[in-house]
C-alpha cells in the first residue's frame, strides 16, 4: 500500500500524560501529496467521574466534562476507533509536538485499555514524525519562501502564528480539528518551498537512518534543532556526541559553549549542579551544555555540510573555529565524557509512581499477559463478568477494575467496585486541592469570557457531583 499521512491533534483535562487524560480528538488522512483522504475524525472522549481536570486547561479549550458524557466515545470505544480506522498500517502520523506530548498521551490511554501502547508507531509499515522540530530546522537553515512570525521582537514558531503569517486557514487555535488543518497547511507549505530538507527530515523517521548520523563509535559534529536550545539561535546548534545515555540513546553536547569551565569539574561539582532542582535555578544557574539525543524520537539532524549554503554559520551565529576548538577540548578530557555518562547517561526519561496507570514504562508486557490484553478488550459486559482474568503483571490486575468501571461497569464485581471506590477516593482526593485553588483564581478574574464563566461553572458543577460524600462523623 502507498504511504498516507495521518496529521492528529489532541485536546487534554492537563498536561500529564499519566494523570490527564485525552477529552477531544481530531485527525485527518492525507496522501503524501496532501490531499485529503475521507473524512475528518473529531470525536469527544467521556471524561470519567475519577477524574478533575485543570481548569485553566479548559479555559483554553473551552471543552467540559458534561460535555465529553453527552457525546464522547468511552475510552474503549475510542480505542477500537484508533485501531482499526486510524493506526492503519502505512500510516505516518503527525502532530505539532506530538512525540512529547500527543504520543504520550495516546500511549497511556492504550495501555490503561489493554492496548498495545508502542505498535501503533512502528508496525506494519507504520511511523511517526513531529512537524514542530522540522519547523524549526527550516527556519533556522532553510527560511527562505515562509513568512516566520515574530512576536516583540521575538521569533515564535507557534502553529497558530505560522499559519495566519502564510495565509493558511485556522479558524480556532486550540479547537484540535481546527489546529490539524492548520498543521496539514504549514506541512505542504514547507514541503513546496524546501522540499530538499524536508525529504531529509522525513528519513528521520527511521532511527537507523539517525544512529548514521549521530554515532558515538565515531563522533562528529552535527547541526541539531530542538526546543532545549537557544531562541536567539533559531533552537539550533551544532552538538557533538560525547556519551552513551539510557536505552541506547546517547548524550550530546552543545558545541556553542566552551568545555573548559567544566571538563576540570569533580564528579561532586557536576552532580550538584546537574541535580540542582529546577525551581532553584536562578539567574545564575548556568546549566551542563548537555542533553539526551534519542533516536526514536525523530530527532531534526542534519550534517554540517547544511550551514554552508544560504549563510547557515551566520544564521545560527557559530563559526566553524569555535566548533573545532571545543571539540578538541573535549577529545583532550575524556574523563569528562565518564563523568557525564555516569551522573547524566543512566537517568531514566520518565520517574517512578506509585499508581499502575502511570507505569507504562516500568516494563514490557510478558507474551501470556498479552493473550490476556486481548481477551479483556475482546470481551462484552457479560463475557468479562464471568473471566476471572489473573494476570501475572501486577499492574494490569491494578488497572482492570477501573477498566471496567469506565468502559463496561455493569461487568463489575462487589470487590471490583470496592478496588475502584479505594482508587477514585484517593485519586480525587489528590487533585481536589489545586482544583479548589484553580477555580478560585478564575472565579477572581475578570476578563473571561462568556464561554469561559460558563466552563467554570460546569468545573464547579462537576465537582460536586462526582467527590465522594464527605462521611458521617
Amino acid at each position: 500500500m502507498a504511504q498516507t499521512y495521518y496529521f492528529y491533534d489532541l485536546e487534554t483535562s492537563g498536561l500529564d500524560p499519566r494523570s490527564d487524560r485525552i477529552m477531544q480528538f481530531a485527525g485527518q488522512r492525507t496522501d503524501e501529496n496532501f490531499q485529503p483522504i475521507g473524512e475528518p475524525h473529531n470525536v469527544l472522549i467521556t471524561l470519567a467521574e475519577d477524574t478533575l481536570p485543570s481548569p485553566h486547561a479548559l479555559m483554553v479549550t473551552g471543552i467540559t466534562p458534561q460535555k465529553t458524557v453527552e457525546e464522547g466515545y468511552s475510552e474503549r470505544e475510542f480505542c477500537e476507533i484508533f485501531m482499526n480506522e486510524i493506526a492503519t498500517p502505512d500510516t505516518i502520523m503527525l502532530g505539532f509536538n506530538n512525540i512529547r506530548f500527543d504520543d504520550e498521551f495516546m500511549r497511556a490511554l492504550l495501555w490503561r485499555n489493554y492496548q498495545d501502547p508502542y505498535e501503533w508507531t512502528y508496525s506494519d509499515g507504520r511511523s511517526r514524525w513531529d512537524m514542530l522540530d522540522v519547523v524549526r530546522m527550516t527556519r533556522a537553515l532553510r527560511p527562505d519562501g515562509i513568512t516566520w512570525p515574530v512576536v516583540d521582537g521575538k521569533p515564535t514558531n507557534r502553529l497558530e502564528l505560522l499559519s495566519a503569517e502564510n495565509g493558511i486557514e485556522h479558524t480556532s487555535a486550540h479547537d484540535a480539528l481546527s489546529d490539524v488543518n492548520a498543521l496539514i497547511g504549514v506541512t505542504k507549505l514547507i514541503a513546496d518551498k524546501q522540499p530538499q530538507l524536508f525529504a531529509w527530515l522525513k528519513k528521520l523517521r527511521d532511527k537507523n537512518q539517525v544512529k548514521q548520523l549521530v554515532d558515538l563509535s565515531t563522533p562528529q559534529p552535527f547541526v541539531y534543532s530542538s526546543g532545549r536550545y537557544d531562541a536567539a539561535h533559531e533552537k539550533t546548534t551544532v552538538a557533538y556526541p560525547l556519551a552513551p545515555a539510557e536505552h541506547g540513546n546517547v548524550l550530546v553536547y552543545d558545541l556553542r559553549h566552551d568545555p573548559t569551565q567544566w571538563v576540570d569539574m569533580s564528579t561532586i561539582e557536576l552532580r550538584k549542579i546537574a541535580n540542582t532542582p529546577y525551581k532553584e535555578r536562578d539567574e545564575s544557574y548556568q546549566a551542563i551544555p548537555v542533553k539526551k539525543l534519542q533516536y526514536n524520537r525523530c530527532p531534526a539532524v542534519a550534517p554540517l555540510g547544511v550551514l554552508e549554503q544560504d549563510d547557515g554559520w551566520s544564521r545560527i551565529d557559530i563559526d566553524q573555529k569555535t566548533v573545532q576548538q571545543h571539540m578538541d577540548t573535549l577529545r583532550q578530557h575524556p574523563q569528562f565524557a565518564r563523568t557525564i555518562e555516569e551522573i547524566i547517561g543512566g537517568r531514566p526519561d520518565y520517574p517512578k509512581v506509585a499508581d499502575a496507570e502511570g507505569q507504562l514504562y516500568d516494563g514490557f508486557v510478558s507474551p501470556r499477559d498479552k493473550l490476556r490484553s486481548e481477551t479483556v478488550r475482546n470481551a462484552n459486559a457479560s463475557d468479562l463478568a464471568k473471566t476471572d482474568m489473573q494476570f501475572d503483571d501486577a499492574r494490569l490486575a491494578a488497572i482492570l477494575p477501573r477498566y471496567k468501571a469506565r468502559n463496561l461497569p455493569t461487568s463489575m464485581s462487589d470487590d471490583d467496585r470496592g478496588a475502584y471506590e479505594a482508587y477514585r477516593n484517593e485519586r480525587l482526593s489528590r487533585q481536589a486541592r489545586p482544583f479548589a485553588e484553580a477555580v478560585q483564581q478564575l472565579a477572581a478574574r475578570s476578563d473571561l469570557t462568556d464561554h469561559q464563566q460558563f466552563v467554570l461553572e460546569e468545573l464547579q458543577l462537576w465537582y460536586q457531583a462526582i467527590m465522594p460524600a464527605e462521611p458521617d462523623s
